[in-house]
Formats: structure tokens, sequence, C-alpha cells
């Protein structure tokens, strides 16, 4: 430590400090979050350097001075420079294109745990965008918790997704009011696109979504789209909510909000299915069982999987799944070609009572969205995909007469409404593209990022897209009378 205190002593001899009015971004250099480039943030950096403080593009960005990855002695004397009076290369900021989320974590901590809540002040600045209103500021902020979510985006990719639960509700981005919701990092077309999908094919409930720009403790983090959070709530999953813990047998039929996924989850467990694949069942609502509770679920999954594979053509699967919800979400994957729906972030629903099926929706993740772009001709979300995305019951389910009858007639209504889709993404380009470029500058090795997001609507997405309807319709529609 004599070292440090050497480096100390050198640097309070320097003349001149350069100190910056604390406003809503942070300055490059400003270390230790107090809104000014000083000697204090020299010291910050020479602590977190003599820790062996490794780059992380989230949570240790700002101590990266000159932007070369590393946290080392190069940025000490880019730093010493700016104090002295050199300009700095200014951060990535946000396009003013969007409304702008302020968020500051109590004590600038990081948010590192997608279990442990962080308790965080909050604005919403509309910045003047009709239809859309502000919330606090930056005298008077709110209150929220705020935690990570998502699972491989959360271990592999830097930009994070988080989970908001606010003081109070509020009615985010014109959204009804509530206080759950999440801050969605990337799939900027595709999520979109699939939930617009989704509303227009008549499912009982899809999250509304918004874009807006994410400013994290003074640091701008990119374009997020406020994502009301799938649960049991009239205004979302409409379904009579189950206590945790119930005994009664009437009452343990529902409702549920389950999810059939294949990450590890703590509330969760696993079926063999009929094709010998694990089937992850994650409960959602209730999310604690008492043993009535648990039996009933496990029966009512294993039942629904026997079903399928040992009596499709007979129909008697029909008697645990509803069949025109399952036709409609099928629909929805299919135009978007969204390999793992069926795979993982697959949501079902169940009211109440013995006789009640189980619902399919609402749809989430379509973060994989026309990801086969090395396949030469349009086919079944089904067929052609890797081991991992092996759908579950789908491939048995296609095979049923009625299930086929089913998805035409859904298709024929259905159809009508894909004429303007373009149209529809055109206007979710126009709206986000600045804000993109912006989150580009942020983010520019990202592998989701590889090119404007006008190209990638005009020459990627918006061709897949075309051709995947065109390939439906001639299976679907051509057939259906």
């Amino acid at each position: 430590m004599r070292n440090h205190t050497v480096i100390t002593l050198l640097i309070s001899m320097l003349p001149i400090l350069t100190s910056y009015g604390q406003g809503q971004l942070r300055p490059r250099g400003d270390v230790n979050c107090d809104w000014e480039v000083n000697i204090a943030d020299i010291n910050s950096l020479i602590d977190n350097i003599l820790n062996e403080t490794k780059y992380h593009a989230f949570y240790t960005y700002a101590l990266d001075v000159n932007g070369d990855k590393e946290i080392n002695i190069a940025d000490i004397n880019v730093l010493i420079d700016g104090i002295m009076g050199a300009e700095l290369a200014p951060m990535p900021s946000y396009s003013g294109t969007l409304p702008v989320l302020y968020i500051n974590t109590e004590g600038n901590r990081n948010i590192d745990s997608k279990d442990e809540y962080v308790h965080a002040d909050w604005w919403l600045d509309a910045t003047g965008f009709e239809g859309y209103e502000s919330l606090g500021s930056r005298e008077t902020p709110l209150g929220m918790l705020i935690k990570g979510r998502g699972n491989y985006t959360w271990s592999h990719v830097d930009k994070k997704s988080f989970r908001v639960k606010l003081d109070k509700k509020q009615s985010l981005m014109g959204m009804k009011k509530n206080r759950h919701f999440c801050l969605l990092a990337g799939d900027f077309w595709t999520n979109p696109v699939g939930f617009e999908l989704s509303r227009r094919i008549g499912l009982a409930y899809t999250p509304a979504q918004a874009p807006v720009e994410v400013v994290l403790n003074g640091q701008y983090i990119g374009l997020y789209f406020i994502t009301e959070k799938i649960r049991v709530e009239k205004e979302r999953v409409n379904v009579a909510e189950q206590i945790n813990g119930e005994e009664d047998a009437d009452m343990v039929t529902g409702g549920w909000l389950i999810e059939i996924d294949g990450h590890p989850e703590e509330n969760q467990f696993a079926v063999r299915e009929g094709s010998g694949n694990l089937l992850g069942v994650v409960y959602h609502s209730p999310d604690s069982l008492s043993t009535a509770q648990h039996d009933y679920l496990y029966n009512l999954i294993t039942q629904t999987d026997s079903a399928v594979y040992d009596s499709i053509s007979t129909n008697a699967w029909e008697e645990y799944i509803d069949i025109d919800t399952l036709a409609c979400f099928y629909i929805v994957n299919e135009v978007t070609d969204e390999i793992e729906s069926f795979t993982n972030s697959l949501f079902l629903h169940k009211h109440r009572g013995d006789s009640t099926k189980l619902l399919f929706g609402p749809v989430w993740d379509f973060g994989c969205s026309f990801g086969r772009p090395l396949q030469e001709e349009p086919c079944f979300l089904y067929e052609n995909t890797d081991k991992i995305y092996t759908p579950h019951w789908l491939r048995k389910m296609v095979t049923n007469p009625h299930f086929q009858e089913t998805i035409r007639r859904h298709w024929k209504e259905f159809y009508p409404s894909l004429e303007t889709m373009e149209t529809y993404a055109d206007s979710l380009v126009k709206k986000i593209a600045p804000a993109c470029a912006n989150d580009m500058a942020r983010w520019p090795n990202l592998d989701c990022w590889w090119a404007p997001i006008e190209w990638q609507s005009e020459y990627y997405y918006k061709p897949h897209l075309r051709d995947k309807i065109k390939f439906l319709n001639d299976q679907w529609g051509n057939n259906s009378e």
C-alpha cells in the first residue's frame, strides 16, 4: 500500500481540477459516481487496479477511461490528462428520440443477481413525446426494487435484462397500472413483431411493451423495452389466483400459471415425456406447493403427456389441452419461425375446475425467431432444427387431423391481418432506429448487434417474414375451404 500512498501524494499536487455539476449522465472519468472528475476518481481507480479489478462491459465500464477494455495504469494517465484540461471522449448517450428511464441504485450498487433485489430510485422523462407521461423527477424520484433476469442472456451476454418491482402501481408508457415489469435488453425487432402477431390472432392476453432508453447510475446502458411481466392478475393472465400451500381438492384444480422450460429453476419439477425427453415444469402461480398441489399438477402434466403420445389419433388429448389456443399460439410462432417456442419459455395456464383445460400462452420469448439464416427454403419450425430446440409434444400433435383442420380454420381468419405486418414493422424500425444506433455505440461487440436495425429489417427480417408467410399459406391456405 506504500506505492498507493506515494501515487496519491503526487496526484494531490496536480494544479488543475475539472468539475461538473451533478447531471443526469455522468462524464467519462467519474469513477466514484459523484458526478465530478477530480483527484477522488484517481484514488478510486488506483484502489481498483491494486485490487486487480477486471474489466466487465457492464459493471466496470466507468473504470475503463481510455476504452481499451482493460483496467490499468493507462486509464490513470488518461484521467490525469482530463483533470489537467485535456478533452476526454464523450460517453455514449441517449438519442433523444425516445423517453428516458433513469435508475439509481442505492449506493450505486451493481445489479449482479437474479435472486436478490436491489433498492433504487427512478424517474421516467417522457421528453415531450405525445401519448407518454413523465413519472417522478430527478428532484422527486420514485422507488423500485430491481434484479437481473434471463437465462442464457444473463450469463453469456454483456448487456443485461432486469425485472423491476415498483414501490406502487404506475402506468408506465401508457400501460395499465401495475408494479411488475421487465426491462428486456434485446430482440428489438422479433419480440415486438411476435407480440403484435399474438394480439392480431386474438390470444386472450399479450404482454404490452414500449421502447425506452435507460440510464443506470448515471451511465447510458442503451435501448430497452419496458414489458409487462407475465403473472396472474385480472389485467394479465386472468385466472383465479390459487394460494400457496392450498390443500382443498377443489381449489387445487386452478388457477395455474406454468411454464415449460429446460433451464434449472427453483420452482420446478421434471417429467419424462413420451418422446424420452425431459420436460421441465416451472410453476409460477402458485409458487410454493402443498403436497395436494404438487400431486395435482404432476398428474395433470403426466396425464396430458400420455394422452398426446398414446391417444393422439383418438383426440383424447383434447380433454387436457384447449386446441384453439394451441393452434393460435402455434401459428404465431410458425410465422416468426421461433424454433425455441415449444422448447423453452412455453407458458400455459388453467382455470379452476376439473373439466377446464390447459390454455396455451401468453407468448413471451421470440429471441430465436428467424434463427436459421443458412436454410435455403422455409420449413416448419419443428423441422431441420438443432437437438437443443427439440419441441415438446408438437411433432406428435401436428399429425392429428383435427388439429390440422383447426390450424387451417384459424389461419384463414388470421391471414388477412398479415398484409399490414410489414407496415407495422417499418413503423417500429422508424421509431427505434436512432436509439438502436446509440445502443450499438454503447455495446459495439454484441453478436446480435451486427448491423443497423434498418438493414436488419429490410434485408433480413422482412424477407424471412415474407417467405415464411407465403410458405404457410401454401401449406394451409390453399387447403382451407
